[in-house]
């Protein structure tokens, strides 16, 4: 029913309150009851009276005889009715409980209407008596009831708790489970018996979570009980991660095109389980049309209203709801009902008797804690013991306000907390089908909230059965999960369940199941080709074992090998003309020195320490400058030896041996004193480079001070731009064999090399930076042994005969 299909019943309703609250004319100065007064179906008289709200969908002769066989749910709403017969037959043969006092009770008929609901429980509170009081006796007296059992379902039970709720007169409910009803400013005199659907809707949204199903569909009744706890699912489901592909609503009176719509829903839906918080009365009329359409395959997740109800799983003829699980009252028993049911007389027809459906006996239950919760009570106030006070008057205000705890003869503990709900507990239920054809309500599970949350839901060791009689877990997602080493991106416009799954970044990874980020590895780790893992990167430099150091290390021991070789032929040949020339000292201190500059070059192979930076650059420092410092002072010898040969010149005595030596000493000092300055403010040092090669780290060495780096290729470019400067002077002074023409060339070689080391050496990335350092060492070596002894060893070894003082100091001699 829709709300504006509601408004006029409760406006009815509560046109009938103000009937009833009205006084008679001014001209009748009496209290009279308006209105035709309402007759109970059944009753009893008692010291203390009890009323029930019961739905009867027949008729009643008044021998209380069927005019006719009652319906299946005739026969369900009777046995609500008594069981409450049955405890307070109870109570009544009782000698501890209510001792001395007869407890009677008013059971009337709803007919299924929320404004007949309304006005026969205005006449359990006010009574049938039709007389009329003087005016000046008070019309207001004590309510004919103390409580009142009912109603079923949770809309007429809020009309009813609204109406009675100013009176105080307690209304207990053993099947209204809507969670609207623990509001105790609304409705300050209800309480129930069975648990709010508050916590059955998170424990529905967390068994859905339990099993992994994130994309669902729901069908709700149009009614308190549907929608407020639809709207309490929704809430926790979204908390836990599990979206709503559709929510439809039904009434069972709804229109042919309602239920048309709802099937296109969910055929057209990607989603296999539903989540059905449906009345009973409302799915049976929708489970033919499922059936008919062959809705089979979905898994369906089920209320208490009808996942424990076998006249539902009769109707299942195809087998639609096979599988489904979901929340059930926990099971009951009370002992003797049965044969009271039976053996009652208003429950035997004409013919024969009455089927009896003890899997409703939870239901049962409840209706019974019910009526023992108010005699407790009443035991309370009364002062009870061997005996009743029968003096007090009692007020149902004093009832629905007397916290109650006890215990029934079955071992079931009953009390309400401060919102008039008790402890919330449920059976995880499993339709499991039989080889006959029958269904079997299975308890695989228990959910209680009275634990800790992680211990509320816990399933047995049973196997389920599911859609189709599948015994795997069904999957329900509208994304398939995000494997590790990916991370979930949302789908635009979508719900939060539906995403796509991204491979993590270069350096990130991620190692669980539907990450929303993935996590960037530290420095000194990159992430593997999966990403989902970080592993240690491999530490790369410049080492013998790898193709380029082997080949470098062969070059500069190739070139050392050539200095020595010179130095030998020198050696042997030390007393010619060639080699005297040019101060021969000078020549053996410059191959000392150029051996000097190919063997420094392997202290940049190798993976770099504390030691081996130091070394490297102080080593590359002081042997290029004694080895430039040795040209400079070539350069400077033959310089001064053409000044010595013009008449009255003194300049040899100023420039000899000695002072040859005190010049290449100091030229080198001067480096030395540099690179000490260097070491000891900001040397050179081992850095792990992680930015150059991003999944690699470049062990290499940082220059420390940049200043003292740069002033050491400074100094050392400074003395050969002098260097070249005195050659490129004597480069044509008169003789044979003139040095300075070769110190010229390989001076110039040498500011090449230097010059585009520059841009090579910032632009090459980690160890390649370094092997273009070590080919500028070894390229001007080269460049400087080559155009300097390779001439004078030629002439040495192939031209001995231009190898004479004459030859030397005479005319230009053709090296052929």
């Amino acid at each position: 029913m829709t709300p504006t299909q509601k408004w006029p019943e409760q406006g009815w309703a509560f046109l009938q309150l103000l009937l009833v609250a009205s006084v008679s004319h001014a001209e009748e100065p009496v209290c009279r009851q308006r209105g035709d007064p309402e007759n109970p179906l059944l009753s009893k008289n008692g010291d203390i009276i009890l009323g029930g709200d019961v739905l009867f969908s027949y008729k009643l002769e008044r021998q209380k005889r069927f005019l006719h066989e009652p319906t299946s749910a005739t026969t369900i709403d009777l046995q609500f009715a008594q069981a409450m017969l049955f405890a307070i037959e109870e109570i009544n043969n009782s000698t501890d409980l209510l001792p001395g006092l007869s407890v009677g009770y008013k059971i009337y008929d709803t007919c299924g209407s929320v404004a007949r609901s309304v006005g026969v429980t205005l006449a359990l509170a006010n009574g049938n008596e039709n007389v009329s009081v003087p005016s000046k006796t008070s019309c207001t007296k004590p309510a004919y009831v103390q409580a009142i059992i009912g109603e079923t379902s949770s809309s007429p039970t809020i009309a009813v708790a609204t109406v009675i709720g100013p009176f105080f007169v307690p209304v207990i409910s053993h099947f209204a489970t809507c969670a609207c009803l623990s509001d105790k400013t609304k409705y300050p005199s209800f309480l129930r018996t069975i648990p709010s659907d508050y916590y059955q809707s998170r424990a529905l949204a967390h068994l859905v979570k339990y099993f992994r199903w994130t994309w669902v569909g729901a069908i709700r009744s149009n009614n308190d009980y549907g929608n407020n706890g639809m709207a309490t699912f929704t809430e926790t489901a979204q908390q836990l991660g599990v979206c709503l592909e559709y929510s439809v609503s039904f009434f069972r009176t709804d229109p042919y095109a309602k239920i048309q719509r709802i099937l296109d829903i969910i055929k057209a839906s990607t989603s296999r389980v539903i989540v059905a918080f449906l009345s009973r009365a409302d799915l049976n009329v929708l489970l033919p049309e499922f059936s008919y359409h062959n809705l089979s395959g979905y898994q369906w997740i089920g209320s208490e209203s009808w996942i424990f109800d076998s006249q539902t799983a009769e109707m299942d003829i195809h087998h639609i709801l096979n599988g489904s699980i979901g929340l059930s009252i926990p099971k009951a028993h009370i002992t003797g009902l049965r044969e009271f049911i039976l053996d009652e007389k208003p429950l035997k027809s004409s013919n024969n008797e009455l089927f009896i459906d003890m899997s409703l006996m939870p239901l049962f239950n409840n209706v019974y804690k019910g009526v023992y919760a108010v005699a407790h009570a009443l035991h309370n106030i009364l002062s009870c013991n061997k005996t009743c006070n029968k003096t007090v008057q009692l007020d149902p205000f004093m009832v629905s306000f007397l916290k109650i705890h006890f215990t029934t003869k079955e071992g079931d503990e009953v009390h309400f907390n401060e919102n008039g709900d008790p402890a919330a507990k449920y059976d995880i239920i499993n339709w499991q089908p039989r080889e006959n054809g029958t269904v079997e309500f299975v308890t695989v599970g228990l959910y209680d909230v009275s634990l800790t949350t992680e211990k509320q839901l816990k399933l047995q060791n049973k196997s389920l059965i599911w859609a189709r009689n599948s015994k795997q877990v069904p999957v329900s997602v509208c994304s398939e999960k995000c494997r590790p080493g990916t991370r979930k991106v949302l789908q635009k416009g979508r719900p939060v369940c539906c995403y796509d799954c991204i491979r993590c970044a270069e350096g990130e990874i991620s190692n669980i199941t539907d990450s929303v980020t993935c996590v960037r590895c530290l420095p000194e780790f990159w992430s593997n080709e999966r990403r989902d893992a970080c592993i240690k990167k491999e530490a790369v430099f410049l080492s013998y074992e790898e193709i380029m150091g082997a080949l470098l290390t062969a070059v500069a021991l190739f070139g050392a090998c050539m200095a020595i070789g010179v130095i030998l032929i020198f050696f042997k040949y030390r007393k010619t003309p060639i080699v005297r020339a040019n101060n021969s000292e000078l020549s053996f201190l410059l191959l000392f020195s150029l051996i000097l500059c190919f063997l420094c070059s392997l202290t940049f192979i190798g993976q770099p320490s504390d030691w081996s930076c130091m070394f490297r650059h102080v080593a590359f420092g002081i042997t290029f400058v004694l080895c430039i410092s040795c040209l400079l002072g070539k350069t400077i010898v033959v310089l001064m030896a053409f000044r010595a040969t013009r008449p009255g010149s003194n300049v040899k005595k100023w420039f000899g041996q000695t002072q040859q030596r005190l010049c290449v000493t100091a030229f080198t000092l001067i480096q030395v004193i540099i690179c000490i300055i260097w070491l000891t403010t900001s040397p050179p040092f081992p850095f792990k480079n992680f930015k150059e090669i991003k999944d690699k780290i470049t062990l290499e060495c940082a220059l420390g001070s940049v200043v003292g780096f740069w002033a050491v290729l400074g100094y050392i470019g400074l003395l050969a731009i002098l260097c070249f400067i005195f050659a490129f002077l004597a480069r044509k002074l008169p003789d044979n064999f003139n040095e300075a023409k070769f110190i010229t060339f390989s001076m110039l070689i040498f500011s090449v090399v230097w010059i585009t080391f520059i841009p090579a050496y910032i632009s090459s990335p980690g160890k390649f930076s370094v092997a273009v350092e070590i080919f500028a060492i070894l390229a001007s070596s080269f460049g400087l042994l080559i155009c300097i002894f390779i001439p004078k060893c030629y002439i040495i070894l192939l031209k001995p005969e231009n190898n004479t003082k004459r030859n030397m100091m005479g005319k230009k001699i053709r090296v052929k």
